[in-house]
Formats: structure tokens, sequence, C-alpha cells
């Protein structure tokens, strides 16, 4: 196995080196939310967006009024994103079931899937407004049936951001804040004298953001624990390096923390696209955030064969993955760790951000091990229930229970078998012994 790096990024152990800073902030700064709420609220969105309105939430005619700012065409274009991740969650809603099955005579089991009854979603929006992670989160948790939805963003350049607005708005927000970073997070999760706590937060964030969730997680829930945008692109020589470069850059002007990397079995590929990409940062507008993310983050790998890239793809789970070789479909069939695929040339990462209808808020750091994206099964809950409905089903189910609590010492639990036992079986069970088996009983 031959696996050759011809650039790389920072050591993991660099990427977490603010990592306790950021820890120790976000626990102060939940803390005097939760003490001091819409007083600490006020205060941290004067000094971080400098922005203090009368109220965070914005009414029906301000909502229509910021909305009346859209252009046509933008909102045309908003309705059509929306519709294709309605479409896709709505088909994922459908393949979600409830069950009922009779597992022996008279015992009935099931389950019922039920939604969140609230949601907090947290859409980006200081350096650049998130208009699609409005889509993901809110319209998902509306398709999904979430009778409560609160969507909060930051102000953009010091007022609401029409477009992202509209985003919420159309895709079924109950309640639309103007509030960024923890304070938006930790608002909704805890509650304050004017925002009602929700069940689950969603939607990406910056680092501070992404923290919060996870220290408010267990008090509500969350839609996964999310870091830096990653990309991964695997390629061959069926394609060629502006496109590889263009697919990388695209996905390093995210911030300057955003991990880029080429999988190839080219050489010639690999040395190519390095070129391309200092080329095209001369020219790309965002070039400042992407060519730091670049050198910091950006690695290029040359493996042996595509079994090796396999096994490198994998092993580094990253948040996208674009593929774009011979074999597409043998990626698809065989890689078993990554947020989301995108397959063939024709395919791109930012089709996913924006508008194809999947999702695009996905795991990252490696957690594409353990699970996927935020889709419209995050926003359900699975409950199962039990019915018995026969006299002899009490009686049979209650003695097998009764013997297995007393295997594990635990009387109570076998009284509440051996009760059932006598009602509904007829039969002499001395209080806090098993119940012996029908057979042996007669």
């Amino acid at each position: 196995m031959a696996i050759d790096y011809l650039k790389r990024g920072k050591p993991e152990a660099e990427r977490c080196a603010d990592d306790s800073k950021i820890r120790k902030t976000v626990e102060t700064t939940l803390a005097d939310i939760e003490s001091r709420g819409d007083e600490a609220v006020r205060e941290l969105s004067e000094k971080f967006d400098r922005y203090s309105p009368k109220s965070f939430r914005l009414s029906a005619s301000e909502i229509e009024a910021i909305v009346s700012k859209v252009s046509d065409r933008e909102m045309a274009d908003i309705r059509f994103a929306q519709e294709q991740v309605r479409n896709f969650a709505q088909a994922q809603r459908d393949s979600m079931t409830d069950i009922e099955v009779e597992t022996i005579p008279g015992v009935i089991l099931g389950h019922k899937t039920i939604p969140v009854q609230s949601v907090g979603c947290y859409v980006p929006g200081g350096k650049f407004p998130m208009v699609a992670s409005a889509h993901m989160s809110v319209a998902t948790a509306s398709v999904a049936g979430v009778p409560r939805i609160a969507a909060a963003t930051p102000p953009f350049k010091g007022k609401p951001n029409p477009g992202v607005i509209a985003a919420m708005h159309l895709g079924g927000a109950h309640e639309i804040y103007v509030l960024g970073g923890i304070q938006a997070v930790g608002a909704m999760a805890l509650g304050t004298e004017t925002i009602d706590p929700v069940h689950m937060l969603v939607g990406p964030g910056n680092a501070f953001v992404a923290e919060a969730k996870r220290q408010l997680y267990g008090r509500v829930g969350i839609d996964l624990f999310a870091g830096p945008t990653e990309t991964m692109v695997i390629a061959d020589e069926t394609v060629d390096a502006e496109l590889c470069a263009t697919d990388l850059l695209g996905q390093s002007e995210h911030g300057y923390n955003s991990p880029a990397v080429l999988l190839t079995n080219s050489r010639k590929l690999a040395e190519g696209t390095l070129l391309e990409i200092e080329r095209l940062l001369e020219i790309l507008p965002t070039a400042e955030t992407a060519r730091k993310s670049w050198e910091d983050y950006g690695e290029v790998i040359v493996c042996d064969s595509y079994d090796e890239m396999l096994q490198m793809a994998d092993e580094t789970a990253s948040e996208h993955v674009q593929v774009m070789t011979d074999r597409d479909d043998w990626f698809l069939e065989n890689m078993t760790s990554y947020g989301a695929l995108f397959l063939g040339p024709r395919t791109n990462v930012a089709n996913g951000d924006k508008v194809i209808g999947t999702n695009h808020t996905l795991p990252t750091k490696k957690a594409g091990r353990y699970t996927g994206g935020l889709w419209v099964g995050k926003f359900l809950k699975t409950h199962s229930y039990q019915k018995i409905m026969t006299d002899e089903a009490a009686a049979t189910i209650g003695e097998y229970c009764s013997r297995l609590c007393m295997l594990e010492g635990f009387v109570g639990h076998a009284e509440q078998a051996n009760v059932r036992v006598r009602r509904y079986g007829g039969r002499n069970v001395p209080y806090g012994a098993a119940a012996e088996s029908r057979q042996a009983a007669e």
C-alpha cells in the first residue's frame, strides 16, 4: 500500500487548540442567559451584532415588509429550492410507517411516529446569509409536522436579510427571531421572558454555536454535532484538474478552517489540480478565505488503487464526498462512512447545499461513522406501545415475566406479573415467588 501526500493540512492537535477557550466562553454565556434571560440576550446582541430592536421577534407586518424586498426572480428560486427539499423530505416521511403486529395470540405490539412538539432552527448569517439553511431545517420540520417551529438568524449588515426571512417564512416558521450566535440557540433552548423554550435545536453555525448545542444537548435534543464544512473529491483520470480544483475551492470559501481533500490514483491529476487551484485563487472573489482554508487544511493524496482510495475515504469520513471516477456506483455500494455522496462529474456539492433536495446539514469530524445528517426523521420520535387483549395471553406472558424478574432479583417487578397471573390465569402464586409454568401447575 503506497499512499503519497502531495499536500498535507494542519495536524489534528493544532486544529483543536482553541476548543477549551470556546468551551469556557460558551459555558459562561449560557449560564448568563439562563440567569438573566432577555437582559443577557440583548446585551450579547448589542455586543456582537450591534443590533438591539424593540423586539427580536418579527411581527407579521414586519415579515411582510421584509419579504417584499425580495425580487420576483429570487422568490421564484427560493420556492423552487424549497419544493425540491419538501418533495424529498415527504418521500422520506412516507417511507416511515406506523406498525402494529400480533406477536402471539392476544399480544399486540406496535409503534407510532410522533413529531417533536417544538423545534428551534438556527440559520447562520454572519459572513454569508445562508438562505438554503432555512429550507433544510424549517421546511423539513414542517414536512415532519412539527407544530411549533421557531427560527433565528443574525442580522446581516445590521438588519434582517430579506432572502433568509423569506425562506424561513415560506418554509413554515411560526416564529422568526433576528438573533444570532450563542444568544440565539441559548434563548431558544433555555427560554427567556419573551421566548418559550423548544424541545430540539437544529441547524449549522460557527464554533460557538456548535459548542452551545453540544452543551445544551440533554436539556434539549439536537440534530448532530457539527464542525467546519468538509469536502473530499475522489477522482481518477476520467475528469480534469479544473473540475477538481473548482469543487475543492467551492467548499473552502465557507471559512478559514474548512478541510478540502483530493483523493486520487492519478499523480498527473493531483499535480495538475495543485496548479489549477493556484490559478483559480488569483481570480476567485472569495479567495482571501478560500486560500487560507486551502493552505491550512487542504490535502492532496495519491493512492495506488481504487481499494486504497475507498479505505482512505472511509477513514476520513468526510462531510461531503464527491466521486468522479469510472466506477462511481462501486463507491456508492462500498463506502460506509460519509455525510453525503455526490456521484459523477455532473453532480456537485453546491447542488446539495442549495437546491437539489437532499439536506445539507451533515455530520463532520468523522461523525459519519455513526450517524447520518439532518432529515425528516430527525424531527420524528418512534414510540412503542403494547396491549394484551386476552386473559390467556396475560397469564402466559405473566408467568414468563415473573420468573425472569425473579432471576434478576426484582421481586416488585415479579409481583406486577404475578397479580395478573392470579387474576387472569386463576392460579395461586405465593406473594414474592416466581410463577410456575402452567403445565407444572396443572
